[in-house]
């Protein structure tokens, strides 16, 4: 063997291995290698190419190469422009659905052939990767909007809420563990409005409305809603007491002021000093009375009786009159100076006939007090029973009911109030002449028959006893009815024969 054919075999062996060795180096690579002739068929694979496309390459596999390759062509035209172009271009693509990224560089193969190579990376768990992360902040996007939307749903129900319960705020009334009135009435509803808007200051109360109406209650609650509730509370009913004693009782009296008068006495206003006083029937005291609690409201003073120093008082005053002091004013009967000191804040009671929706309620209230006062076992008011207490005109207001009630339920025979048990009072305000009048229209639609015929029996009665005088037997024998019969039916009805005699001689 020549020389030139021995450097000829080395050269090729060296070719060779040069060629195995890169072709090792590449198969190694964990990046999937392409070498692209100039026409762009596929000239390599190599091992992770083979594994991805499998071996020999398919068809669609070697079509996208070859527009990949073409692409790198044009890119890598001449070798200056692919130099600039090509290096550090990495490209997304997907290869028989197969998503990629490549970089592309020339390539001179060991017989001299023009090459293109791409570098190929599988970025499929990168793309599953990039689209859960993309579907994630999706998700977190969605979960953060529905958030937000429940946040701003929430903060919607919470208004409507707040709404609502200031509604029924307004539509029950505040509630104080001090306020035994009953009734959910709109009057009621407001007069608790407004005893919660006033009981706060330190201001004067007058508390007018007709007897029966609960004026006590409401002095009641407002000490208790006051800031003076942990002081003492006194009540005192002017019209109990006789004008002397009144004063001597509310102001206190020195040694020697009258007989009996053998030491000093603390009155009832340096008693409850810091507290609150609640004088009742204040209509119905003298005129030196007023003298003396007009001093007290613009001064803050009193004088003993029998005194002459002033002494000085924090008590806060609550009024309380049926008596129309605007009107007594006007007779000369009661002080307009005393009369506007009183009247700072006027609260007046609703009669009971102007309330009428609560009448239920309070019939619920005392039934269940009386049954246990009385151990009874009433449990049900038929509605008749009912539609004749809505019927009625109530002139004694809610005292009127309580009795009323309190009498069927210790009369009640059995489990349930009846028609004879319910014993009306006489109205003293009402000439008896004047109850005997009979309106059917008013009746119907508000009554049924029998409480109507009930009525009507009574207007009969009523018009024979104010005939013959108050005379039971006359009026008994004219009406073809045994006496003992005319008493039952008169005190089912709750006539009074001594009240329409008082009313003939008067």
């Amino acid at each position: 063997m020549s020389y030139n054919e021995l450097t000829l075999s080395n050269m090729q062996e060296e070719v060779h291995r040069l060629s195995t060795n890169w072709r090792t180096l590449l198969d190694a690579m964990p990046e999937m290698v392409f070498l692209l002739r100039d026409d762009c068929g596929v000239e390599y694979m190599n091992r992770s190419a083979k594994i991805c496309f499998g071996s020999p390459c398919p068809q669609r596999v070697v079509n996208c190469l070859r527009a990949v390759g073409q692409s790198c062509k044009e890119n890598l035209a001449g070798a200056a422009t692919a130099k600039a172009a090509g290096d550090n271009k990495v490209v997304e693509t997907l290869i028989d659905a197969t998503p990629v990224e490549y970089s592309s560089v020339p390539f001179v193969g060991y017989t001299g052939e023009r090459l293109i190579m791409l570098v190929m990376r599988d970025i499929t768990q990168r793309k599953n990767f990039e689209r859960e992360l993309l579907q994630f902040n999706t998700s977190i996007e969605t979960i953060l909007q529905q958030k937000i939307g429940e946040l701003q749903a929430s903060e919607e129900t919470r208004l409507r809420l707040s709404r609502q319960v200031n509604s029924l705020k307004s539509q029950l009334g505040h509630h104080h563990k001090a306020d035994k009135m009953v009734g959910r009435s709109r009057k009621m509803r407001e007069l608790r409005e407004m005893i919660h808007q006033v009981s706060g200051s330190d201001a004067t109360i007058l508390i007018t409305g007709e007897s029966g109406t609960g004026k006590e209650l409401v002095a009641n609650l407002v000490k208790a809603t006051s800031s003076r509730d942990d002081k003492p509370f006194l009540k005192i009913n002017c019209n109990a007491i006789n004008d002397s004693l009144l004063e001597a009782d509310l102001f206190g009296y020195e040694k020697g002021a009258f007989t009996g008068a053998t030491t000093r006495k603390i009155g009832k206003f340096e008693v409850v000093d810091g507290g609150t006083i609640f004088l009742d029937e204040i209509g119905d005291i003298s005129p030196r009375m007023q003298v003396s609690l007009l001093r007290i409201l613009q001064n803050g003073e009193i004088i003993r009786v029998g005194g002459n120093e002033p002494v000085r008082v924090n008590v806060r005053v609550i009024a309380a009159t049926n008596v129309d002091l605007a009107q007594a004013v006007k007779e000369k009967k009661f002080r307009l100076d005393l009369y506007y000191r009183l009247n700072i804040i006027n609260i007046d009671m609703p009669p009971l006939r102007d309330r009428k929706e609560d009448i239920v309620e309070l019939v619920s209230y005392f039934v269940n007090h009386y049954r246990e006062a009385f151990k009874k076992e009433i449990d049900f008011v038929p509605k008749s029973i009912i539609n004749r207490l809505l019927a009625h005109d109530w002139p004694g207001n809610v005292r009127e009911l309580e009795n009323l009630i309190q009498r069927a339920v210790l009369m009640a025979k059995g489990k349930m109030i009846t028609e004879n048990d319910l014993i009306f009072d006489q109205d003293p305000r009402v000439d008896q002449q004047r109850t005997d009048t009979f309106n059917i229209d008013e009746k119907l639609g508000m009554l049924p028959l029998k409480a109507i015929v009930a009525d009507f029996e009574a207007a009969i009665i009523n018009r024979a006893l104010n005939k013959y005088s108050g005379n039971v037997s006359t009026a008994a024998n004219q009406l073809k009815l045994g006496k003992t019969a005319l008493y039952d039916k008169m005190k089912q009805h709750g006539i009074s024969a001594k009240h329409i005699k008082q009313n003939k001689k008067g």
